[in-house]
Order: structure tokens, then C-alpha cells, then sequence
């Protein structure tokens, strides 16, 4: 909107420049996009496939990981099986309760995930989720 007055050259913008706001929020947008995937940091299992449906995944899961070398590692954090105890204890602060999702690399044979889940089941933890990968994300 503007003005124009007859005796003065005066004029005035009544307009608000939105071009800035739109650059700000697309950088802010880009910045999102980049920092999102870095900020989910797992580690890499060659995961088996299973055509069960999918549940919800709670806001902070317990991830136990077994390797295809047989080491174990508790969210992030490498842990040998004389301190898995200790560790389960420390990311769950003492929930026997908290479902503990295990992922194991499918090279890995079934007789040391039947092993580790006897561990888990002797550390007091029977809430033992398996985590596969979904078999229609699978590239033929």
C-alpha cells in the first residue's frame, strides 16, 4: 500500500519483505536434513530379514547388538560378556521390566544368540525383543 501526497513526494511501503524469511527457513530446513541422519548413530549389523509386521518403537530402546565377530555391544558402547550384567543395568537404571531389543548380524549362528539370550534371561531380563529387517525393504 502506499501513499502519495499532492504537495510532498513522500511516499511510504506499507509492504513486508518476506524474501530473507523464506532463504532463513530453507537453510534452517537444509540444516535439519543433514543433521537428522547424523544424529541416529548405529552400528552396522548385516541384519537378517522377517516378514512380521512391524511395532512401534519406544522413545528410548535398550539395543543389544552382537556382531558377526561375536563381540557384544550395549546401545554403542563395546562390553564383554563378563560386564553385560552390569551394562544391561546401567542403560535400563536397574528396569528388569525394559524390553531389550536384540540384534544380531546374520552371520552369526543361532547357537550364540540361544547363548546370549540364556545370559540375558540369567541377568534377570525376559523381555527380549528380536530386531530383523523388514522383508519388502529387501532389494530382490
Amino acid at each position: 500500500m502506499s501513499v502519495r501526497l499532492d504537495d510532498e513526494e513522500l511516499a511510504e511501503l506499507h509492504e513486508i519483505n518476506v524474501t530473507p524469511f523464506i532463504d532463513v527457513m530453507l537453510v534452517l530446513l537444509i540444516i535439519f536434513m543433514i543433521a537428522a541422519p547424523l544424529a541416529t548413530v548405529d552400528i552396522g549389523v548385516d541384519l537378517p530379514a522377517a516378514s512380521a509386521q512391524a511395532s512401534p518403537r519406544p522413545d528410548k530402546p535398550l539395543f543389544l547388538t552382537l556382531k558377526s565377530d561375536l563381540s557384544l555391544a550395549v546401545g554403542e558402547d563395546t562390553v564383554s560378556r563378563a560386564a553385560l550384567a552390569g551394562a544391561l543395568d546401567k542403560a535400563s537404571d536397574g528396569d528388569k521390566q525394559k524390553r531389550v531389543f536384540l540384534r544380531a548380524d546374520k552371520a552369526v549362528p543361532y547357537g550364540a544368540v540361544m547363548n546370549l539370550m540364556n545370559e540375558l534371561r540369567d541377568a534377570g531380563y525376559l523381555h527380549v525383543a528380536l530386531v530383523g529387517l523388514e522383508a519388502d525393504k529387501l532389494a530382490p
